[in-house]
């Protein structure tokens, strides 16, 4: 697979990216490759240099949680957290807006996903500006304080945020789940007519749909200004959900395998006395 055409390396227009991508076996595909995942992640956490940072974004019913299920289900418990960002808390809102994702950073040897992410405060409240006042910012005073400027600026510190990440051993990758308007009608429409579904159903859903046109602008903007070397955008087609968890994952992987981790060896001391340590245990 050519992971190259799902990164965003230049100037993109979203309109060009296909949203459905129908890939053959993607699931039997998808079974093998997290085994190879779930291998890389062991030898990641004994090395103990660095850490994965996998941020996903999407519209709603793009399909985040169950690919976090399927994606990452045969790695190790221990290697993998998942971090759900909701409305900001009482306590998040006394603090900057990059504060309650900088505590929940993987620590080296393990995996952090977030499901949604820092670039919420440069989407959602762009979306709807009024929500930016409950973080008592001094210079905010207005709804006009809140033009591109401030975004953009925010989108300069998520940067910096990333890059001294990135200087002190955390791999961030990010995925944007391309989803149709019309697949999310489906989806929306499947938790209505489903009993068991019928939980996941917001009306709320229909009232965020109507502003489509005022996401995918955001979007593709958040994804213009920062992509970055140390910290890419893959844009994944999510229509097909097999397909876009298998490529996803395919990303992930072949990411990983540039760093060539290494379990560490055991000291030379221990280890000429190997045989030895297999001849008590053997005599017990």
């Amino acid at each position: 697979m050519d992971i190259g055409k799902y990164k965003i390396s230049s100037s993109i227009k979203l309109e060009n990216f296909d949203t459905k991508e129908v890939l053959e076996d993607a699931d039997k595909r998808l079974k093998k490759l997290r085994k190879k995942l779930s291998k890389t992640q062991n030898t990641m956490y004994a090395e103990g240099k660095y850490s994965v940072l996998v941020c996903l974004q999407g519209m709603d019913t793009s399909g985040k949680d169950s690919l976090i299920r399927e994606v990452f289900k045969d790695v190790n418990a221990r290697g993998v957290v998942v971090h759900s960002f909701k409305v900001p808390t009482e306590l998040e809102l006394k603090h900057d807006f990059m504060w309650r994702h900088y505590i929940a950073l993987p620590a080296k040897g393990k995996i952090g996903v977030f499901n949604r992410t820092h670039y919420e405060n440069v989407l959602v409240t762009r979306v709807h500006p009024e929500y930016v006042f409950g973080e008592n910012i001094p210079t905010i005073k207005k709804i006009e304080d809140l033009d591109d400027a401030f975004y953009h600026d925010r989108m300069d510190r998520i940067n910096d945020f990333e890059s001294h990440l990135a200087k002190n051993g955390t791999i961030v990758l990010k995925f944007f789940l391309n989803l149709s308007k019309d697949e999310q009608k489906n989806r929306l429409l499947r938790r209505l007519n489903i009993p068991e579904k019928n939980w996941k159903f917001s009306a709320n859903d229909l009232k965020e749909r109507k502003l489509w046109d005022k996401y995918q602008f955001c979007y593709e903007d958040l994804l213009n200004r920062t992509s970055k070397e140390n910290a890419p955008w893959f844009v994944i087609p999510a229509d097909d959900k097999d397909s876009a968890r298998y490529i996803l994952a395919e990303i992930l992987q072949k990411e990983l395998e540039k760093y060539n981790f290494k379990a560490p060896e055991l000291p030379e001391k221990v280890a000429v006395r190997i045989e030895e340590f297999k001849e008590q245990l053997n005599k017990e």
